[in-house]
């Protein structure tokens, strides 16, 4: 079954705007804009700049009358797939847009960087930008139903929520490896032409097995062998730009023994995590069952405030005396503090937090009771 991502891109088109649509290689983007074709209806022209015929032409085009002509004079709706490869390609963009601007304009990228930071400032008030993620656990609800999901759950957990491979039940395993393999790094390869892949898939490793735990970049050097830690927190930073991981920064304002510059880093998704651990046991049977929980919970908060249109500023807390809270979201002023349990029924929460912090809420997310907080 084919799952629709969401059809906020399609609701923006034809509001004067370049629509950006951002997300890691397989997510489903190519999915969505089929479905915006579809229900459009009206001449349009897909153009992927991952092949080269299409990549050249776009690289040679420096006039609005040459871009005019490669994008097709008649259509109404043009599709460039992977546009951060095309060089300039803001200034492209903007050409077409200043010269036609009666038509519709969707750039994709599976690179935040490359494709956010050649668009910014050409397409100043003239672009709106989505986010796509891997399916999400409510998208499952709403297709199916909340009791298939919950039987399901534990599949998610351990495989994750790629398209292809909710779609193809069986074949979980091959698939993500299939991805890891082909489209995982294919980004962060490209971006700075790193010499050393293998060290890329040890750090990615290396975090796999800390998810949920505080990350020093000193740890993981020594940890990788043969790397400084400016490579570290270099790769760091691609990764998390290819949307591969994101990071989690320390929370800290008001005490003197609060962790000030720690990080956390999660996965966009389980089944990737669990990839590159070689890990594909039923979470009762595994020791890191806690980190596959932790992990999934923040990526699907993640998913839903972005679809919802929630802006937080999110944290972990931890205290140097090892006091500490999982997940905070921060929101007009209001601290909201999330403790992870598998499937424990009470949580405490540090007093020294709850003193300093007066204006908070607190909760504890369990297996029982976990679909308010993504979104169910």
């Amino acid at each position: 079954m084919d799952y629709i991502i969401n059809i906020r891109p399609i609701n923006a088109c034809f509001k004067n705007k370049v629509i950006i649509l951002i997300g890691a290689r397989q997510v489903g983007k190519t999915t969505l804009l089929r479905e915006v074709v579809k229900q459009l209806g009206m001449p349009y022209t897909w153009l992927n700049a991952d092949e080269a015929d299409v990549l050249e032409a776009f690289s040679t085009a420096d006039t609005s009358s040459q871009l005019i002509q490669l994008i097709g004079p008649k259509n109404q709706l043009v599709i460039i797939d992977e546009a951060q490869q095309i060089p300039e390609i803001g200034k492209k963009l903007k050409l077409i847009f200043d010269t036609k601007p009666e038509v519709q304009i969707i750039a994709t990228g599976s690179s935040a960087f490359e494709l956010q930071n050649n668009t910014a400032e050409p397409l100043t008030g003239r672009k709106r930008t989505f986010h796509l993620f891997p399916i999400s656990y409510q998208e499952t609800v709403d297709d199916t139903s909340l009791l298939e999901a919950k039987r399901l759950l534990d599949t998610r957990l351990v495989y994750g929520l790629y398209p292809e491979v909710v779609n193809n039940p069986g074949n979980e395993k091959e698939i993500l490896v299939e991805i890891a393999q082909s489209y995982l790094y294919k980004d962060v390869l490209q971006m700075e032409s790193i010499r050393k892949p293998s060290l890329l898939e040890k750090l990615l490793r290396a975090l796999a097995f800390q998810v949920g735990s505080e990350v020093s970049h000193y740890e993981l050097s020594q940890t990788i062998g043969n790397i400084d830690t400016a490579t570290v927190e270099k790769y760091l930073d691609l990764l998390e730009k290819a949307f591969v991981i994101y990071k989690l920064p320390a929370f800290n304002r008001n005490l003197r023994n609060e962790i000030k510059k720690g990080k956390k880093y999660y996965f966009y998704d389980n089944g990737i995590r669990n990839v590159l651990i070689s890990n594909f046991s039923i979470p009762e049977m595994r020791q890191d069952k806690g980190a596959l929980w932790e992990n999934f919970l923040i990526s699907e908060r993640l998913k839903n405030n972005a679809y919802n249109g929630r802006h937080v500023n999110t944290y972990f807390w931890r205290t140097h005396d090892r006091a500490e809270i999982d997940y905070i979201e921060e929101s007009d002023g209001v601290l909201h503090a999330f403790e992870f349990k598998w499937k424990e029924k009470k949580a405490r929460f540090p007093a020294s937090f709850l003193q300093a912090y007066p204006e908070h809420t607190t909760a504890l997310i369990n297996r029982a009771g976990f679909e308010d907080f993504i979104g169910t």
